[in-house]
């Protein structure tokens, strides 16, 4: 006899996209009236629309002013999960009709900004040459900030890095990367080639505050090493961490493609860090929850392309296979 049983849904929240729609035009316009203009509809109508999906969902969605509406706490919390919903209903209506030949729909990458400097430019030539239906949304953040967007799924390709020999298995290793003590132009410890991990002791460090991928890794090897590695100054900004090092004649530790336009323009310098060395992997991977869609992988290969190509210009050192 055969096992199998059906998922159990309860599809009443989904059944109708449309006043989800509605609810979402409002909430962005702050308007009936705007949401009618932009949706094509009337005032009246609308406004029956929000009063059953706020009797469906029994509690008040906006509050109402004088000069419009704006969303309640309940609709402040429910506000990213309806546009979630409306996003993967339109990406799904796209793969299911096919209405494109080619990959098509919204894919949003989450990165560092110092591997999307290097990256973002040329994926955005690349995709409007090639894959015309696909709308690219870039978001920035700390490596905390772009893991829990890949947690919630705001994202659909998350690029990080990873401070171990190896990724996790459902991860793509794109490049390794080796760090840099980053100094000013002329500086005599930074013009040499190499440096020695040791002679960073008390240096007047610019670093990222914690928690943070790199600063927890230069901690714990300094410990290592019994090294007083103590910042003078914090920042999370990596235009102030380069201008401030520059300026103020301080140090940092970098990849040698945050700082590559920098260096080749002599306003910066960089000496790889050895004995040891301190590496990282730049890693790719896919939102777990949603799966990559046709757009998506096409993303992801562009991306895997450009890595590879600027590794034979020198920017870093290619994982990816031949």
């Amino acid at each position: 006899m055969c096992s199998a049983k059906a998922t159990t849904l309860q599809l009443d929240i989904a059944s109708n996209l449309h006043k989800w729609r509605t609810f979402l035009a409002i909430a962005e316009l702050g308007s009936l009236t705007r949401a009618a203009l932009f949706l094509d509809s009337n005032q009246s109508l609308l406004s029956r629309q929000l009063n059953a999906l706020e009797r469906d969902c029994g509690a008040r969605l906006f509050n109402r002013t004088g000069r419009g509406v704006t969303l309640s706490d309940v609709g402040e919390r429910i506000f990213p999960h309806v546009k979630n919903l409306l996003a993967d209903a339109e990406q799904l209506e796209v793969e299911i009709r096919g209405e494109a030949r080619e990959p098509a729909g919204r894919v949003t990458v989450g990165s560092l900004p110092s591997i999307s400097g290097p990256i973002v430019g040329r994926l955005f030539q690349q995709i409007r040459a090639q894959f015309p239906g696909i709308h690219l949304k870039i978001l920035e953040g700390s490596s905390g900030q772009v893991e829990e967007w890949l947690a919630d799924a705001r994202v659909d390709i998350a690029i990080l890095y990873r401070y171990s020999h190896a990724v996790p298995e459902q991860e793509q290793a794109l490049a390794s990367v080796e760090s840099f003590l980053i100094g000013p132009a002329g500086d005599a410890l930074t013009s040499a080639p190499e440096v020695a991990f040791s002679a960073l002791h008390d240096l007047p460090f610019i670093l990222p505050s914690a928690p943070n991928g790199l600063r927890t890794t230069l901690d714990a090897l300094a410990r290592q090493e019994h090294m007083n590695l103590v910042p003078v100054i914090e920042a999370d900004s990596l235009p102030l961490m380069r201008s401030l090092v520059a300026q103020e004649r301080l140090y940092t530790v970098l990849p040698i493609h945050a700082v590559w336009n920098e260096v080749q323009e002599g306003s910066l310098s960089a000496a790889r860090i050895v004995d040891p060395p301190l590496q990282r992997i730049v890693s790719m991977v896919f939102a777990r929850n949603k799966g990559p869609g046709r757009a998506a992988s096409a993303v992801a290969r562009q991306i895997a392309q450009i890595v590879d190509e600027q590794a034979r210009a020198g920017m870093w050192r290619s994982t990816l296979q031949a």
